[in-house]
Formats: C-alpha cells, structure tokens, sequence
C-alpha cells in the first residue's frame, strides 16, 4: 500500500487549527472518494502528529498505513464498488 500510495498527493491539508469537525468529515468524504489517501499537518512536535494522525484514524474508521515526515497515509476500504486492487508480490 505504501507503494501504492507514493505518487498520491496530500489530499487533506490539517491547518494551525488541528483536527477540526470540518477536517475529520472531508478526510472521510475523500476516503469514501479514493479509499487510500495523504494527509498532510503542520510541522512541530513529532508526538503531538503521531497522536494527530492516530486521532484521525480512529475518527474516520480508517487504518493508518505509513508516516513520514509530517505527511501520513490512510486507508478504509470502500464496501461497493471495490475500488483499490492491492496487486500480488
């Protein structure tokens, strides 16, 4: 999925707000849209990220794949149609 998700661009950009209502219901109409997205918060302290993208996460009912940086990836698969093929290794 990281693979996956490697030429995708921050789809949801979190403010100096942090996480907001308005933020957790776009992030889950754009999985609902694109099933694996990119998320991208401020910089500063590393913790405070971690427990922002976690919080996220659990909010819209996603999984979260991969961290780097200040940019995370998440995923919630789509029940009709299926829309991300994970290819076989």
């Amino acid at each position: 999925m990281r693979g996956l998700a490697h030429a995708l661009a921050p789809v949801v950009r979190l403010g100096s707000a942090g996480l907001t209502e308005a933020v957790a219901s776009e992030t889950a109409r754009a999985l609902g849209d694109h099933e694996l997205i990119k998320v991208k918060a401020p910089g500063g302290d590393r913790a405070a990220r971690d427990e922002l993208f976690a919080e996220l996460a659990r909010r819209t009912g996603s999984a979260l794949v991969h961290r780097i940086g200040n940019v995370a990836v998440l995923y919630r698969p789509r029940a009709e149609p299926p829309g991300l093929v994970i290819p076989d290794r």
